[in-house]
């Protein structure tokens, strides 16, 4: 049996606000939790006018208050940026506000620009160049403050999120479950995890290692719509991550002029992108789950509708549900 989760970005649509991409998250985790979607993870970018999830804290607290039986976390809280305290702390309170369902995955990216970077690391010590005596820190503090040093026996889960060699060996080390971004590392992505399988260290936080795969997909009713929707993908991702406007329509999207090199850019972003019809998408993470000898499997789905978005996840929760996966 093949999992499946979300990774939500909470894109902003071309004519649409952030806040109505936040209202868009609330709904589609809705949704996907009636689908059986196991857990649901927001994902952090800074200074992007084309995502709205900036503190995914915040909203890790608002989905989980609207959802009742599917994990919520962080995917993930960039912890170059801030005090490890004060994440532990704020991950401990929504461990005791919802027992049993929060997950805290850890990025290593800055998710902004160099300004927007140094504006939010202003006054935290250390800044962006002690992440790894950072991630030791707060893995510490999980357990020894706020409501776990009262007595409270809530904590997070904490992952590690990752999308290179360096960071799965860091996984294994202190004995983390993994998360390994293929959306954005195409490349030699199921030896990096089963290297992270064979060096885990059972004394860590883990007596066992676990690793997902969060992956990009957009399905749709035919291969052809698939395409068609994906075309507005394939642009907004033209733009630099921490500058990149709202998901374009399909129709602005084909009346965009593409010279080689966003032609070549498309291409290679299109490896880590999986988009068709139920059959072809289902069949594509199968064979995916495979390679990566994984139990679950991250979707992250993006494109100007939300209602297209919506109906990526229901079709392909049906097409695994009629596939007896």
């Amino acid at each position: 049996m093949l999992r499946l989760s979300v990774l939500d970005q909470s894109p902003v649509s071309s004519g649409s606000t952030a806040a109505d991409a936040l209202r868009e998250t609330v709904a589609l985790a809705q949704a996907t939790e009636r689908l059986g979607y196991s857990r649901y993870w927001l994902a952090e970018h800074h200074g992007s006018p084309g995502l709205a999830g900036c503190a995914p804290e915040v909203l890790v607290a608002r989905v989980a208050a609207a959802t009742s039986t599917m994990r919520v976390g962080a995917g993930g809280v960039l912890l170059s940026h801030y005090s490890p305290r004060k994440v532990a702390e704020t991950f401990g309170v929504l461990s005791a506000l919802f027992p049993g369902r929060i997950d805290l995955g850890i990025g290593r990216a800055d998710g902004a620009s160099p300004a927007v970077a140094a504006a939010l690391q202003q006054g935290v010590e250390g800044g962006g160049d002690a992440f790894g005596r950072k991630l030791v820190t707060l893995l510490a503090d999980v357990t020894t403050s706020g409501t776990a040093a009262a007595g409270g026996v809530e904590r997070p889960d904490v992952w590690l999120l990752a999308s290179s060699s360096d960071g799965a060996a860091a996984a294994a080390t202190l004995g983390l479950p993994l998360c390994f971004a293929h959306f954005i590392s195409t490349g030699y992505g199921p030896q990096i995890v089963a290297r992270y399988r064979r060096t885990f260290q059972p004394a860590g936080v883990r007596e066992w290692s676990e690793a997902t795969v969060a992956v990009a997909v957009i399905c749709a009713d035919t291969d052809g719509e698939a395409e068609r929707l994906a075309a507005s993908a394939d642009v907004w991702r033209l733009g630099a991550e921490e500058g990149r406007g709202p998901v374009p329509t399909a129709e602005e999207a084909a009346a965009r002029l593409r010279t080689p090199l966003d032609k070549a850019k498309i291409a290679q972003n299109r490896k880590g992108l999986i988009v068709g019809g139920p059959q072809r998408v289902a069949d594509a993470l199968w064979a995916l789950g495979v390679d990566f000898d994984a139990e679950e499997l991250v979707v992250l789905t993006v494109c100007h509708d939300p209602g297209a978005r919506r109906r990526s996840y229901e079709l392909l929760a049906e097409a695994f549900e009629l596939a007896g996966r």
